[in-house]
């Protein structure tokens, strides 16, 4: 049996939001960005200690430009883990 199926909500200590996308039309995601943000979310999840997907929150934006309507989207995971990730500090140092 895998371990991440025996994880609870008790487990959890840490939190991370990870958002991939983006709503606001003046400042567009490039496709580099994106595939960072993902870089992220597959890290959360695939590296030591692998965090779980609690949760999603997906928010959309409609934007009309002259005749055109622009769609644009951003998704956000709660990725839980049972401890902080010690690269989550790295990041942040380096």
């Amino acid at each position: 049996m895998d371990k991440r199926e025996k994880v609870s909500m008790a487990d959890i200590r840490y939190i991370k939001l990870v958002s991939v996308g983006s709503v606001n039309p003046n400042s567009p995601v490039s496709d580099q960005s994106r595939e960072e943000q993902a870089a992220l979310l597959n890290r959360c999840l695939n590296d030591y200690p692998k965090g779980t997907i609690l949760g999603k929150d997906i928010t959309i934006g409609r934007y009309m430009l002259g005749e055109h309507e622009l769609t644009m989207e951003r998704t956000t995971y709660h990725i839980g883990f049972e401890r902080k990730p010690v690269w989550e500090d790295e990041k942040k140092e380096g």
